[in-house]
């Protein structure tokens, strides 16, 4: 009696690539199961960073009064920069907790990709990493500055610059997480590639639309509405959008 022998794909192979390693089968109710636990680890570690930066929080808030250029805050109600701070801390505790919430959902859905999909993973998870605290900073040296450069020049011979404290974290806390998310568009355009969705080549044949898409987004992302902010914001997406066709295209696709 004769066996069948099972063989092993070489590696590389499509066959082999295409393969789910550790293939296990899950009911619904266990993929659900294992969605709450991840959501769970990531909440805590949420709860851990913003507790941490609650108790630094006010050399944070002076870190990022420093664009202002020594305007004057007031807190206009009992109260304001308590819940300020704690928007803050909240803010904080996301950026403190993000390696841990990556990671949880990478573990949540490695067991559903192949060989191939996995090897995305680390120069998604990296690229994408740096690209958002580059925005962080991009937005925080240039975007911040010169938004709030032109709101004091333009009322300086009429008003006195004195904000309240809410109300400029509410401007400073929105434009840097836009930003910072604005500058994941390189990461979508590898994925959409690599999922072949798209190639380099359409990317770029469509460029008169992106480029009026990156003015949109510009006036959409930025809270204020000085020309400046929106023009530097646009500018570096269109930036990060070719420099998002180049990657493609040395990947061959």
């Amino acid at each position: 009696m004769s066996s069948t022998e099972v063989k092993t794909p070489p590696p590389d192979s499509p066959e082999f690539l295409d393969e789910l390693p550790g293939e296990v089968e899950m009911s619904l109710f266990d993929h659900l199961e294992e969605l709450r636990r991840r959501i769970f680890y990531s909440l805590i570690a949420v709860a851990v960073g913003a507790v941490g930066c609650f108790i630094f929080v006010k050399p944070l808030v002076q870190v990022l009064e420093v664009p202002a250029q020594g305007v004057k805050f007031l807190q206009l109600a009992p109260g304001e920069f308590f819940f300020v701070s704690l928007k803050v801390a909240g803010y904080s505790g996301i950026l403190v907790a993000s390696p841990v919430i990556l990671l949880q959902i990478i573990l949540f859905v490695l067991p559903g990709l192949t060989r191939r999909e996995r090897r995305l993973i680390v120069p998604v998870v990296l690229g994408s990493s740096v690209l958002f605290f580059t925005g962080l900073f991009f937005a925080y040296i240039a975007l911040i500055p010169a938004a709030l450069n032109f709101f004091v020049s333009y009322g300086a011979e009429v008003v006195e610059q004195a904000w309240s404290i809410e109300r400029y974290f509410e401007f400073v806390l929105l434009l840097l997480f836009s930003t910072g998310i604005a500058f994941q568009i390189p990461v979508i355009q590898l994925i959409l590639s690599f999922l072949g969705i798209i190639s380099s080549q359409t990317m770029l044949s469509g460029w008169r639309f992106v480029v009026l898409g990156a003015v949109i987004l510009g006036a959409i992302l930025t809270p204020s509405t000085d020309p400046l902010t929106q023009s530097l914001l646009a500018g570096a997406v269109l930036g990060l959008y070719f420099g998002g066709i180049g990657v493609v295209k040395l990947t061959g696709r």
